[in-house]
């Protein structure tokens, strides 16, 4: 399992969710208290928006607290938009590649949990993916099969619509061909203009996952557990749920995939 933040709002440095806080994401890839795994250690990444439409990213297969030019780099970077990621594999090789966030033109895209037995589903998933979307493919996790997939059912048009689709198909495939749990996830996209974030499980152990309005700068950070001992200043989020978040608020929707769902090509 994987720890991830997600920030959007007026600027502010990167280092005020990825270095400074108590329980900061970097914190976090040495003791996270919310995943199975404590320790993420198998790269890390970071997409910031800025001047230009499409996002900056900055991966690495290092460690996260091993890598002295990623707190440098936080402590003079500000952003309104920013997605980071430290990872802990769940069986895929450590390369930049692999390594979130995931990005095509102006989405970027990251992920925590699993499809259940994704190498034995991995050639039909993929097949799945339109052509359009499957240049972009350059690792091999299931995360990025699912962003691909994503944007093959529409992701342009509709986030929440597309992201359902994409996991049903996963989950079908898995319920078909793979293996329990089928499906756990947390995810965060954004266009540099508004964030989302789903949390979902096929079982009863969805990924942890938070909003605080508060906690970090003037906007809104969705994280995998808090960044700080004040937990009265996060909200978790229940599972099933797709968060939109933007200028006007938040606004929170069921979210189903459905286990016939398929992309569209």
């Amino acid at each position: 399992m994987c720890r991830w933040a997600a920030y959007l709002g007026k600027p502010i440095y990167l280092q005020d969710v990825i270095s400074a806080p108590d329980q900061s994401l970097l914190q976090q890839s040495l003791h996270a208290r919310e995943s199975k795994t404590e320790t993420n250690g198998d790269g890390f990444g970071i997409a910031l928006y800025g001047a230009r439409r499409q996002p900056g990213v900055y991966r690495d297969v290092l460690p996260a607290w091993a890598d002295a030019n990623l707190a440098s780099l936080a402590h003079q970077i500000r952003s309104g938009c920013f997605l980071a990621h430290v990872r802990a594999s769940t069986g895929t090789a450590t390369s930049r590649t692999n390594c979130h966030p995931f990005t095509v033109g102006k989405w970027s895209f990251m992920h925590n949990g699993q499809v259940g037995g994704f190498d034995n589903l991995r050639r039909r998933a993929e097949a799945m993916v339109d052509d359009h979307s499957y240049r972009h493919r350059l690792g091999t996790t299931d995360s990025e099969v699912l962003f691909l997939l994503a944007m093959s059912a529409g992701l342009d048009n509709c986030p929440k619509t597309a992201l359902e689709r994409a996991a049903g198909c996963l989950e079908r495939l898995s319920r078909e061909c793979g293996a329990t749990p089928h499906m756990r996830m947390t995810v965060a996209l954004s266009d540099g203009k508004t964030l989302y974030a789903a949390r979902y499980a096929s079982d009863r152990h969805a990924p942890s996952l938070y909003v605080g309005c508060s906690a970090v700068g003037h906007g809104h950070a969705v994280v995998s557990e808090p960044l700080g001992t004040d937990h009265g200043a996060w909200q978790e989020i229940p599972p099933g749920r797709f968060l939109t978040i933007n200028r006007d608020g938040i606004r929170s929707e069921p979210f189903r995939p459905s286990a016939a769902a398929t992309a569209q090509t």
